[in-house]
């Protein structure tokens, strides 16, 4: 019972520790939540798509993606976070709102991830756009997915 209990505080532990808070389907940017902070001046440092991650760090950044891949990743590094507040990532295909991911974010400067699942279907222009809570996009990534 102590190593199951140990290996879910550790579980926990990591996702916490990556600012992850899991894929939350559609997210409307402007719903108000009461638990974010205020969105002070947040910058996106850095962010790419990329297919792969490793150690927190984004593997093979790309423009094109193989549907054969299966996953698409979108990693974000952001600044200016004056408290814990909430960024988001609208996955968006042919201008069709796929997938809105909602990622808590922590001062100062936070990294964190989201990925959408790559089928035969979803090929074509993609864009992800990183939002504020109040739905300013911060950041637009464009790619492509093809066979």
């Amino acid at each position: 019972m102590r190593f199951i209990r140990r290996i879910v505080i550790g579980l926990i532990a990591a996702v916490a520790a990556i600012g992850y808070t899991g894929n939350a389907g559609f997210c409307d940017p402007k719903e108000p939540s009461p638990a974010a902070g205020t969105a002070d001046k947040l910058t996106v440092v850095r962010a790419q798509i990329c297919e792969e991650m490793n150690n927190l760090q984004p593997v093979n950044p790309t423009a094109v993606f193989s549907v054969a891949k299966d996953k698409a990743f979108c990693f974000a590094e952001i600044d200016g976070i004056g408290s814990s507040t909430q960024i988001f990532h609208n996955w968006i295909r042919r201008d069709n709102h796929v997938a809105g991911i909602k990622l808590v974010v922590k001062p100062p400067r936070w990294s964190t991830v989201s990925s959408i699942s790559l089928r035969e279907t979803d090929k074509g222009p993609w864009r992800v756009e990183i939002a504020d809570m109040d739905g300013n996009v911060l950041k637009t990534l464009r790619f492509s997915v093809v066979d």
